[in-house]
């Protein structure tokens, strides 16, 4: 298949993007940096560099890929929790999510593609007892920085279910942990390995619709749905001869 990859230069676009090649899959991939297209076309993919918010050149780029599936896995997360640019970074998200997102269902719909698979998060459900499942109530009543992450989420999702005609699906991923990310071990529940939640984009391209827990079972989520419906595996880890092209790619210097 065609896949149109959106953020395929972030630390689940690059896993995603060795395992869509690998299974034999023509991928082109989004950046808004010129540099990172090296990196791209080193993993075999073609890069497109086209900034998310410029609604025109975002649909001429999806249009011209003529993508059978378009996957969003853009994020704005620079600063990690603690820090100080971490309120700055959430408020930054939120827009990506709200009209970044928007942005790409029309570019999607432009081009006549029915499925798309989008990066959501399991970590924004309303307060409650038990281990939440897909259907429970999101914390539409919070405040603060919280508040703008729920806000984001509920738009994307929104976006993504409606503009696919009822073949999308929206993976609800725990916090992220391994290579590229903040921690090298899981920081809290829910949580999910880098090249699990990868793995569980790349089994959404072909199959499943609606919205997925993706998470270890630690507790919070269950993710017995995703298991069951798409066949996610959260012990899943990039094979190790992917795992070496990455590594030599990441280490290569951008031009």
């Amino acid at each position: 298949m065609r896949i149109f990859l959106a953020g395929a230069t972030g630390v689940i676009g690059q896993r995603l993007v060795a395992l869509l090649r690998d299974a034999g899959h023509e991928v082109t991939g989004m950046t808004r940096t010129p540099a990172k297209g090296a990196m791209l076309r080193a993993l075999d993919v073609a890069p497109v560099v086209v900034d998310v918010f410029d609604a025109d050149a975002l649909a001429y780029a999806v249009t011209t890929a003529r993508p059978d599936v378009v996957v969003h896995q853009l994020t704005d997360l620079p600063s990690a929790p603690g820090t100080a640019g971490y309120p700055a970074a959430q408020q930054a998200n939120r827009r990506l999510r709200i009209e970044g997102t928007r942005n790409l269902m029309q570019a999607a719909r432009r081009a006549g593609v029915r499925r798309v698979v989008a990066q959501s998060i399991a970590f924004v459900y309303a307060p409650g007892d038990g281990v939440h499942v897909e259907d429970d109530p999101l914390d539409v009543a919070a405040e603060g920085i919280r508040q703008l992450t729920v806000q984001g989420i509920v738009a994307l999702e929104r976006e993504v279910l409606r503009a696919s005609g009822g073949a999308g699906v929206a993976l609800r991923y725990g916090y992220f942990y391994g290579p590229g990310t903040w921690y090298e071990v899981p920081p809290k529940a829910p949580s999910v390995h880098v090249d699990a939640a990868a793995y569980a984009a790349l089994l959404a391209v072909s199959k499943g619709a609606g919205v997925y827990n993706v998470a270890e079972d630690d507790g919070a989520v269950s993710s017995a749905k995703a298991t069951h419906e798409l066949g996610f595996d959260p012990a899943f880890r990039v094979p190790e001869r992917l795992a070496r092209k990455l590594r030599s790619v990441q280490s290569e210097p951008l031009r």
